[in-house]
């Protein structure tokens, strides 16, 4: 069995351990006597309670990026200029499209369909005979194979006995 070499610091870190046992269990001993003399009523320790998620606003968010910024700069020394408050952004009003440049996309749409089916026309119209005769070329080989497996039956003789020849 291996023995340790007690240092005084493993000494003190004992004693400084056992201490805190010695308070905690002090504590618990005076919350007991103290329920059964009548002085509290509650419970000692409180349970644990989540509390209401708090909910922030961009806005309060901002204002409190900024503080901390400005905080920081304090802190650090530095002299760089912060960032305008928020009130400057949201005062901004929101864009509005102009009839007349409505209509110059809804025209641009329309010449680009059109010309997207024409092309689409053209390639159809071009391609339109090969495909005919693809699709008819995949139907004819197996029209073409019943017909032949047809012939075929119908040809086959029927043979009667053989006669050996010698």
């Amino acid at each position: 069995m291996p023995t340790y070499k007690l240092t005084p610091q493993i000494i003190l870190a004992a004693i400084d351990g056992f201490e805190a046992q010695k308070l905690r269990i002090d504590a618990q001993i005076a919350d007991l006597k103290a329920m059964l003399s009548g002085d509290r009523t509650g419970p000692v320790v409180t349970p644990d309670v989540a509390a209401p998620k708090r909910r922030i606003s961009a806005a309060a968010r901002r204002r409190m990026a900024l503080a901390q910024q400005k905080r920081w700069a304090a802190i650090n020394g530095s002299t760089a200029s912060l960032p305008a408050p928020a009130a400057s952004q949201s005062a901004k009003k929101k864009r509005k499209l102009s009839p007349a440049g409505k209509a110059a996309i809804v025209a641009a749409l329309r010449k680009r369909w059109a010309a997207k089916k024409a092309a689409a026309k053209n390639t159809v119209s071009a391609e339109g005979p090969k495909t005919v005769k693809k699709a008819a070329a995949k139907k004819a080989p197996v029209k073409a194979a019943k017909k032949t497996a047809a012939k075929k039956t119908a040809k086959v003789p029927v043979t009667t006995q053989t006669q050996p020849t010698a």
